[in-house]
Order: C-alpha cells, then sequence, then structure tokens
C-alpha cells in the first residue's frame, strides 16, 4: 500500500490532533528498518518499466533485454569528434577504470557503448528500426539508451542529453573487474523539471574545500542535477567588502572561477545564494556595518537605510562578475527582526509585509542591469497574496518548508502560482541539529513537495542541506541519501517511490551488492523513530549528544530517553555492524560517506548508553549512600562502577578523533575547534568527575562515610528505579 493512499482515503489519520501517533503508525508499516522487508513499487506514475533494475533517477520507460558479460572489457567511443561527448566517453571511461573494468577509447570492441546525437543518420536509423520516438519535451536534457546485439547506444540532442544517458549507463554495469556486466536495454527518458539542484549551506562553518565541492558537482551531476547553489552570509570574499570574510573560511574569487569552470563540464550551473535581507548577524556585528542593521549588531538590514540597498549593489555586482549564471539568489527569509528597530515607524505605519515586499522590489530595480533573474526565499511575501501580485514577474519564488505535510503543499505555492509568478520547491533533508538525517522526514518531506510542485507547475526543485544550522557540526558526508532522494524525485514525473529508493541506494551510489547498506541506513531510520517515541520529536538532537545528564535538563530528557535507550542502541549499534559486513565484502564506492555514517551511529548509540551510564552511576552511589550507616561493606556497590567513568571518557575521545578526521576529509579546518573543544570539555568534565568519584571511594575506605552526591558532582538522590542493560525495552 502506498503512503499517499492512505493520506487520500483516511485523511483523518493526519489530522493536527493524530498527526504524531500517525507518524508512528506509518513508521512501522512503510519503513523496512523496523525489521521487516518490502516490495519494490512502481517507482513513478508516468513511467513504463518493465524492469527491478536499481536505477535513481527510474527512467520514464524502461524494458531489460540480454546481459552482457565484460570480462573481456569494452569499447567506449563517440560518433562524432564533439567535445561535451567525448567529455562524456572520458567521464565513462574513469568511472569504469575505478571499477577495475577492462575499457579502451575505440569503436572496435566485441562489445560497444556509442555516444550519438540524434540528428545523425544512423541514429535515425536505429530510433526508426526499434520504433522509438525521439519526442520534441526530450530535446532539451532527453536520450535514449537501446542495446542492439552486443552494441549499446546512447543517443540525445544536446551534450547534456548524451552525458545523462551515460550516467544511466554507468548503473546499468553491475559488479567489478571481470565479473562485471552491462544489463541491455531500451530507454527513453528525460526530466519532469527543468531545474534540480541543492542549496549547500555554506553560512559559517563547516566550509567544504575546494576540491570536495567539486565532488559534490561530480556527484550531483551523476543523478542528474543541474544546479549546485552554495548559501552564503559571508562565507564570499568580496573585494569591496573583505572586512565580514573570515580568513580560510570563505570561497576566494579563485575558487569561484575554477569551480564554474569544473562544473561547467558536468552540466552544471553555480547559482550562488548571497543573503540580502535577513541572516547577515556575521556581517552587521562589524562597527563599519552596524550603521545598516535593523537592531545594533542584529541579523537583518533595515530596508529604510540608504546604505543597504548600496552595499547589496556592490556585493551583487560582484557576485555577476564571478558567476555567469543566469541566476542569483537574494535569499530574504526570516527577517524576523524587521519592524523592531529602525524600520519600527513604517511598519507600524504600512505594515510589515509591504515594507518587506517594496524592499524586495527596490533590490530587483537597482540589480536589473545586472541583467540576471532573480530568486527569493518564498516564507514571508507568500503571507500576503494580494501583495505578492506587485512583485516583478520575472522574479522567481522559492518556496521551502522542511516537514512532512500529507495534506499538502499548496499553502506555500498557490500565491505565487496564482500571481503568475514563476516558482521553485525547497525541502530539505532534515539534517540540521541532528547527529545524523531525519530521513523519516526528511524523504516524506522531499517527495510530498516535489509532487506538489509538479502538479502546479514548478519549473525547479532546490533541495536544502543544512550543515551550519545552530550547531555547525553537521557532516555533507551524512547526507547524500537525502541528496539523492531529491535528484530523483526532481527527475521523475509524480511521486517517487520512498521503498524504491531505499532498495537501490546502496547498490547504486556505494556499489554494495549485499544489500546491508540499505539495511543500515533504514535501521538508522529506527533509532530516529525511536527518539520520537520517547518523546523527541525530531530523532537524535546534537544538543541530547551533548546535554549534561545530571543537570536539570539532563534529567528531564533522562526520564524520557532511558526507556527507549535499549532500542534506540540496538538499531544504531545493528547498523555500525551492517556497513562493517558490507564494506568486508568488497571495495565499495563513497567510503568516506559510510565512514560518516557509521560515525553517526556510534555518537547515537553513545549518547544513548550517556544516560544508561550515568544512571547506573547515581543508582551505585544512591544504594551506598542510603545504607552506608559506618558499615565498611556498604561501599560495595561503587567499587563495580569506575568503568561507567572510563566508558564515558573513552568514549568522547574516540568519537573526538573519528569525527575529526571525518570533518577533515570534506572540510577546511576553519571552525573545527568551534566543534573539538566541546569534545575537550566533556571529556574533561568525566575526568574530573571520576577523579572525584574515587577520591568518595577512598574516603569512604577511611571512615566508612560518603560525601553528599552533590558533592562529587551527582544529581542530589532520587527514587529513580536502577536501568537494566538486558532489560526489555518500555515503549
Amino acid at each position: 500500500m502506498h503512503i499517499q493512499f492512505l493520506w487520500t482515503k483516511h485523511p483523518l489519520l493526519f489530522h493536527r490532533k493524530f498527526r504524531g501517533v500517525a507518524f508512528v503508525l506509518f513508521a512501522l508499516l512503510f519503513f523496512p528498518s523496523i525489521m521487516r522487508s518490502q516490495t519494490v513499487t512502481s517507482p513513478v506514475s508516468s513511467s513504463t518499466n518493465t524492469s527491478n533494475l536499481p536505477l535513481i533517477p527510474i527512467p520514464r520507460e524502461i524494458k531489460t533485454g540480454v546481459v552482457l558479460p565484460l570480462d573481456h572489457g569494452i569499447s567506449i567511443s563517440a560518433y562524432d569528434s564533439i567535445p561535451q561527448d567525448t567529455f562524456a566517453v572520458e567521464d565513462l571511461l574513469n568511472t569504469l577504470k575505478e571499477r577495475e573494468v577492462t575499457a579502451r577509447e575505440d569503436s572496435k570492441g566485441e562489445i560497444k557503448i556509442v555516444l550519438m546525437r540524434e540528428t545523425t543518420k544512423e541514429a535515425a536509423e536505429i530510433l526508426s528500426r526499434r520504433h522509438i520516438e525521439f519526442s520534441p519535451v526530450m530535446h532539451n536534457e532527453g536520450y535514449v539508451v537501446v542495446t542492439e546485439g552486443k552494441t549499446t547506444y546512447d543517443i540525445a540532442a544536446t551534450g547534456a542529453g548524451i552525458y545523462y544517458g551515460a550516467q544511466t549507463i554507468k548503473q546499468l554495469i553491475i559488479g567489478r573487474g571481470a565479473d562485471a556486466s552491462l544489463h541491455g536495454v531500451v530507454i527513453r527518458d528525460w526530466p519532469a523539471m527543468k531545474y534540480r539542484g541543492l542549496s549547500d549551506d555554506l553560512s559559517r562553518g563547516p566550509i567544504p574545500t575546494l576540491a570536495f565541492q567539486k565532488h559534490q558537482v561530480r556527484v550531483l551531476s551523476e543523478y542528474k542535477m543541474n544546479i549546485y547553489s552554495p548559501y552564503f552570509e559571508v562565507s564570499l570574499a568580496y573585494k569591496d567588502n573583505p572586512l565580514p570574510a573570515p580568513p580560510g573560511g570563505a570561497m576566494t574569487r579563485a575558487d569561484v572561477e575554477e569551480l564554474v569552470r569544473y562544473a561547467r563540464q558536468y552540466h552544471v550551473t553555480i547559482v550562488p545564494d548571497q543573503e540580502a535581507f535577513g541572516h547577515l548577524h556575521h556581517a552587521l556585528m562589524f562597527e563599519t556595518y552596524s550603521p545598516l542593521a535593523e537592531t545594533p549588531h542584529g541579523s537583518a538590514l533595515a530596508p529604510g537605510q540608504p546604505g543597504s540597498i548600496q552595499l547589496i549593489q556592490q556585493w551583487f555586482a560582484e557576485i555577476a562578475a564571478m558567476f555567469p549564471s543566469p541566476f542569483i539568489h537574494i535569499g530574504a527569509d526570516e527577517v524576523n527582526e524587521l519592524g523592531s528597530g529602525q524600520s519600527k515607524e513604517s511598519v507600524a505605519r504600512e505594515g510589515a509585509a509591504k515594507v518587506y515586499i517594496e524592499f524586495l522590489i527596490k533590490i530587483h530595480n537597482m540589480l536589473e542591469p545586472l541583467h540576471k533573474r532573480l530568486l527569493f526565499w518564498g516564507d514571508i511575501a507568500m503571507n500576503d497574496p494580494g501583495l505578492v501580485k506587485t512583485l516583478p514577474k520575472d522574479m522567481i519564488a522559492v518556496a521551502w518548508e522542511y516537514g512532512p505535510h500529507p495534506e499538502g503543499f499548496d499553502k506555500w505555492l498557490q500565491p505565487y502560482v496564482d500571481a503568475g509568478i514563476e516558482t521553485w520547491v525547497s525541502p530539505g533533508i532534515n539534517d540540521w541539529s541532528r547527529v545524523y538525517p531525519n530521513n523519516y522526514e526528511g524523504l516524506l518531506n522531499i517527495q510530498g513537495f516535489v509532487s506538489d510542485g509538479q502538479r502546479v507547475g514548478s519549473t525547479g526543485v532546490l533541495n536544502t542541506v543544512w550543515n551550519t544550522d545552530e550547531d555547525d557540526e553537521g557532516l555533507f558526508n551524512n547526507d547524500w541519501y537525502g541528496v539523492i532522494f531529491g535528484a530523483a524525485a526532481g527527475w521523475q514525473a509524480g511521486t517517487s517511490s520512498i521503498p524504491q529508493f531505499e532498495n537501490s541506494y546502496g547498490q547504486v551510489f556505494h556499489g554494495d551488492m549485499t544489500g546491508k547498506i540499505n539495511q543500515a541506513q533504514l535501521e538508522l531510520t529506527a533509532a530516529q523513530l525511536a527518539f520520537r517515541k520517547a518523546s523527541f520529536v525530531h530523532g537524535a538532537m546534537t544538543d541530547i549528544f551533548w546535554t549534561d545528564p545530571w543537570s536539570e535538563q539532563g534529567q528531564i530528557v533522562s526520564a524520557k530517553l532511558l526507556p527507549m535507550a535499549h532500542e534506540i542502541r540496538q538499531h544504531a549499534e545493528r547498523a555500525i555492524v551492517l556497513a562493517e559486513e558490507a564494506k568486508a565484502s568488497g571495495p565499495l564506492r563513497e567510503p568516506n560517506a559510510i565512514d560518516a555514517m557509521e560515525l553517526a551511529a556510534r555518537r547515537i548509540d553513545f549518547m544513548a548508553y550517556k544516560f544508561q551510564a550515568a544512571q547506573e552511576i547515581v543508582n551505585a552511589y544512591d544504594l551506598a549512600y542510603k545504607t552506608q550507616n559506618g558499615k565498611r561493606n556498604a561501599g560495595s556497590p561503587l567499587f563495580h562502577v569506575d568503568y561507567f567513568y572510563i566508558d564515558l571518557i573513552n568514549g568522547y575521545g574516540l568519537l573526538h578523533d573519528m569525527y575529526q578526521q571525518a570533518w577533515l576529509q570534506e572540510n577546511r579546518p576553519y571552525s573545527l575547534h568551534d566543534v573539538m573543544v566541546r569534545y575537550d570539555l566533556h571529556t574533561e568534565m568525566w575526568m574530573r568527575r571520576s577523579t572525584q568519584f574515587n577520591d568518595a571511594k577512598a574516603h569512604f575506605l577511611q571512615t566508612h562515610l560518603l560525601p553528599k552526591p552533590e558533592e562529587i558532582g551527582l544529581p542530589p538522590l532520587t527514587t529513580s528505579p536502577s536501568t537494566e542493560h538486558n532489560s526489555s525495552p518500555s515503549s
């Protein structure tokens, strides 16, 4: 049964009052992470698919044929020497080399792949012979892949189409080395949405290295995404305004030029997103810019200040010179301070919506000579549909919302549709302030929002990651699951199947033929759902990871978390084991992403164990303290708990080293210290408490008396029951 079917047939289940219960129900029903197998369902509503091949995205039309063994290698060639096509050949050859498949650039082999333009006589003959229509809708990015005998043809009208056909062929090659084989097919495919992109948060830190950004672009293109949008607050270095950009923590003009050049060959456009209204505290904190702030050293520009529009003009003039993209994103979301400072009188007189929209129009008019189409976040203007109609019609509203909404996403889109303004949808992978993305909520959000966007005519999808939100410790290598599903949803027509994606991801992205990476991902989803059952609605949050179990807040968290700790830890530990077993089965692709996933699983396991161990210490001290009365043997409960302290000290130390390594695999050193110091402080805290505890034991041996628990860092004694590790978890 499909999730959307239940939403349609049983809307009462998703009434606001019942939504929390409904999410748990659907987790049990539809996520095989709860130890249940799945069946692959029809992935896209408009496809003709006679294949169970794991492909991401799923082509519109696909029929499978013979399987061709590649033990004697394969020849790859472009019919014409068009640079874009020869690049696609080179890219395909490099992929096969990485997979240890013998491949050469010629047309002489027994098994061949030939890339050719749809306008050639030979392509026309193949299409006619196989009764395949290359329709006008396929022109820009569509392709045909067809196998005849031992030759597979990639036919398209453009370089982008040729490249995307070659990416599908990569996925049709299964296995490594002499064991590899090519699945013969007939495929006819084209995208549902014209613009398919990712907004990558570079606002504060972590800031990716240029090498990792190139890797991001390359991988995005493999899943047929054509936009990479770095999100800036102060992390783009400006010549005329150099003060805000932190040294070592910003993209330079040279970085931009190299990334733009590199991305072009992969048919990816770099679309800059520079905040031009709110989210600018890290610039406005400087005295130089403080007169432009709505509130002193705040986060929003004052729209009535002439200097605000002048600063925007300076920024975007440089942006336009650096980025050849036809689009520029001006941000303008969450301007929460509007009306609380310099604009207070104008907002009181005209209303916040009018002041906001008039400033957007002013920005548009100021930047019009740059000949760029302006994107803006749609969360504020949507609230006044009447004023939305006054916006320039060449602007593009990027509607964003990050939660699952079974009732639909029209609320975020319809004000712009009614005003005749082009829309892109912007879901999120639910990674902000999480130890690991909450893929349960993230995939549902992407699935629903993109489907609704297609229905109302949105031309693009801009999926989002927010690794620097609040905690600044997110790792992009943990984000690929939601990113790749977003790529599939934007290319595929209709409602993309979550179960199909879950069954395909491990093999397609990592080359894992065992299915264990798929199951490891689902175990982590199950762990997130166990947090939900413990009343942590958004899953394994980083603030829980850093919460001291003996603090006042920690005691509240502990009461909710301990009943589910056993279940959480079992799912996390199972994910670690599955990932290790998958790695042992043979070389896997994207090993850094697997390492990051294992790190997240260990952090989730540790955060639950931290509360268990802390409670065990409290319980042991409670028992000893209540029975001491000068009795020598009353201290016996204390002599087996040293290892709890050791576990916590060693746990933070191990995760410190693993996290630092994972960070540096993708990011610049800038702002790493901000995270690592937290590991150091928590390690020091438990070492200090361990010393206090040992001092208390030594004191007891001499006096048969114990100090009060708060004197050695413990919370005041309670009547909390002991939590046995082997007990059944309460739900």
